[in-house]
């Protein structure tokens, strides 16, 4: 004789419900009983429609839910939407203290997170903290007010990988996704014109595909730097551009904002402006020094050296040499 089984059948919320795996279907079809501990299951109106009509119990403390469960064995009790907090604890102290004496307990996964499915965790999170009732200072934030967090964020995340500093890299990458998820969120609210996350994702799609045809189509490429040049050849053709330097953003930091515009000329081998000259002035003044800065930018290109990182890396020696003559620790 068969021993009795509890099926403890496990879901996710970030798929959509139904979409289960043939062996659930297969155990919540053939189960006796099915048991769930909330009467708004996101599953139920799934399994009533498999002819599956789950019956409804009192959840209790977990040790009380636990042997409930496995005096109803077989049996397969679906998850509730909040884990069920303690109960797989309780089954396992009984399943050891009282070994034995209890049907088989089994975890059966009915459905699984795709990659990328806790983002759907944060488009609820940002929702939440949004609508009436959540975060009043969330709620007052607009995409003007945001601005300094997004840059801010993006810096901090350039030094943890300067600094090859991985968790404060994961942290920091959480830190700047948050910002793009919480801009999306605002624009939903537009009355003019609205968009989501969702437009904003299946843009980028588009956008990339459009510009990796030698990905998603059938132009061929030598290597990275044809690659690049085809990058910008369609990106030019798909905003209609007419100077190499249009779409170069002003705001950048000066010396990135140089190191770019140097990027781009050399990129479309334009050649009808000399480079700066590669000396030290005479006399030192804003205009001279602007050159000098200038012309580092452009030889540096050339030598294939992110004279922006650069400055920032001379920038930490420097800090960490004026701490040491004052006696103090280093802070990176």
């Amino acid at each position: 004789m068969d021993t009795p089984k509890l099926i403890l059948l496990t879901t996710t919320h970030r798929v959509a419900p139904g979409l289960l795996g043939w062996p659930a279907w297969e155990a919540l079809r053939s189960a006796p009983v099915v048991l769930v501990g909330v009467a708004d299951h996101p599953q139920l109106p799934a399994l009533r429609a498999a002819g599956v009509e789950p019956r409804l119990v009192e959840r209790g403390t977990a040790p009380a839910l636990a042997r409930q469960l496995l005096a109803e064995a077989p049996a397969v009790w679906l998850e509730s939407p909040d884990g069920d907090p303690g109960l797989t604890d309780a089954l396992a102290r009984i399943a050891v203290e009282e070994a034995g004496e209890h049907p088989e307990i089994e975890v059966l996964p009915g459905s699984y997170d795709l990659p990328g499915a806790r983002l759907l965790d944060l488009v609820s999170v940002m929702d939440r903290l949004r609508s009436p009732g959540g975060c009043p200072w969330d709620a007052e934030q607009t995409h003007r007010s945001l601005v300094k967090y997004l840059v801010e964020e993006a810096f901090e995340l350039v030094e943890a990988i300067e600094e090859d500093d991985r968790p404060t890299l994961r942290e920091e990458l959480g830190d700047v996704l948050l910002q793009v998820f919480f801009h999306s969120r605002i624009a939903e609210e537009d009355a003019e014109d609205p968009f989501s996350i969702d437009d904003v994702a299946g843009d980028i799609v588009e956008k990339l595909m459009y510009r990796h045809p030698h990905v998603f189509g059938d132009v061929s490429v030598e290597d990275s730097a044809e690659t690049e040049a085809n990058w910008e050849q369609l990106k030019a053709a798909e905003k209609q551009r007419e100077s190499v330097l249009d779409g170069v953003p002003a705001g950048l930091p000066a010396l990135a904002y140089a190191a770019k515009l140097v990027s781009r000329v050399r990129r479309a081998r334009f050649t009808g402006v000399p480079d700066a000259p590669y000396e030290l002035p005479a006399e030192l003044t804003a205009e001279s020094a602007g050159d000098l800065l200038l012309a580092i930018a452009q030889r540096g290109y050339d030598h294939g050296v992110d004279v922006d990182a650069a400055l920032r890396a001379a920038a930490r020696r420097y800090r960490r040499a004026v701490r040491t003559a004052e006696g103090l620790p280093e802070t990176d």
